[in-house]
């Protein structure tokens, strides 16, 4: 596995200030009650700092680094991997797929080809897949990438949600303060091993609780008020309610894996927040053993379990032989519980 952080620092007080600057000649209320609110928020959540992307980086060097670690760890060349999925939110075409030009960035010239979409589920339906593929017989090697760069000035978050008209906006903004960068890759081979074992569930009513629409998507559902609440092309995220709704079917999914707590040496979740996900984890016993990488990385989307088991990995708190816990929800909604032998 590899992970590649992009190299500019923000901290709470940092999206505090671009706030208060991009808000300032519009806000209807007083600001400063408003900024520290947020502040307030952000500090429950767990957060400090994340990692946004500077103006000479690049998505797909930054990818080409997590990929070249990968590579390198599980020893192959990229002439042998037989399927390259991209995955994520992160992207610059919406056509072809993403999997294409990583490929031929990565001189993976062997490579089958394809992208999965599915918001911060999209690893974790990648690495289903795969594994069926194996079983399948047809291919022994894989890598799954993805580049979560959404921060970039003029895109889908910055500066547009920064500019505040009052405080009720925050019901809708409040997550993209919370967002970070990151490119992972993780490559994977059919042994004789285990099994990954995956849980889900889907709440389809709750789609418009987090949603990026595209011009023209009031043809593509049915009417809701929050759809596109934050306008199209723009990140619309209520994530109170995303995390109030979501709790109980998370715990559902666990309970369905039925994973004995003193066989898991690691707990890996989605790092929509730090806080919420130690409590859920104190609620099944692995609350010492959660690898939080929300405080340091903000919400990576897709990335956020790649890169807390990467990280894992390299420290040598999940070694060959250890059983792993992933565990996260997802816009869709989704949610998933799933587990594995390294």
């Amino acid at each position: 596995m590899g992970t590649a952080l992009p190299s500019r620092t923000v901290t709470n007080d940092d999206i505090l200030a671009e706030i208060t600057a991009h808000s300032a000649d519009g806000f209807d209320g007083d600001l400063g009650q408003a900024v520290r609110k947020i502040g307030n928020y952000l500090r429950y959540t767990g957060s400090d700092e994340r990692r946004w992307r500077a103006d000479e980086e690049r998505p797909i060097d930054l990818l080409r680094d997590a990929a070249n670690t990968a590579l390198a760890q599980a020893e192959l060349a990229p002439g042998q991997i037989d399927v390259l999925v991209y995955t994520g939110i992160g992207r610059g075409f919406i056509e072809p797929g993403g999997a294409y030009h990583s490929a031929a960035a990565l001189g993976l010239g062997n490579a089958h080809c394809f992208d999965i979409l599915d918001a911060c589920m999209s690893w974790t339906r990648a690495v289903q897949v795969v594994e069926a593929l194996f079983a399948c017989g047809q291919y022994r090697t894989a890598m799954i990438v993805n580049a979560e760069f959404s921060l970039g000035s003029g895109g889908a978050v910055f500066p547009h949600l920064y500019r505040l008209g009052s405080i009720a906006d925050l019901e809708s903004v409040f997550p993209a303060y919370t967002l970070g960068e990151a490119a992972t890759a993780t490559v994977l081979t059919a042994e004789d091993n285990e099994p990954w074992e995956f849980r889900f569930i889907s709440r389809p009513d709750l789609a418009p609780l987090c949603n990026v629409p595209l011009e023209g998507y009031e043809g593509y559902s049915d009417p809701s008020g929050k759809l596109a609440a934050n306008g199209v092309g723009r990140f619309t995220s209520y994530g109170f309610e995303l995390h109030r709704e979501g709790a109980a079917h998370a715990m559902a999914v666990f309970e369905r894996l039925g994973v004995r707590p003193d066989t898991v040496a690691a707990l890996f979740t989605h790092a929509s927040g730090k806080n919420y996900w130690q409590g859920m984890a104190d609620k099944v016993g692995l609350g010492g053993i959660v690898e939080h990488v929300y405080h340091k990385t903000g919400n990576v989307v897709s990335a956020s379990v790649p890169v807390a088991m990467s990280e894992a990995i390299a420290a040598g708190r999940l070694r060959r032989g250890e059983r792993g816990v992933g565990w996260l929800g997802s816009a869709g909604m989704s949610f998933c519980a799933f587990t594995f032998v390294l």
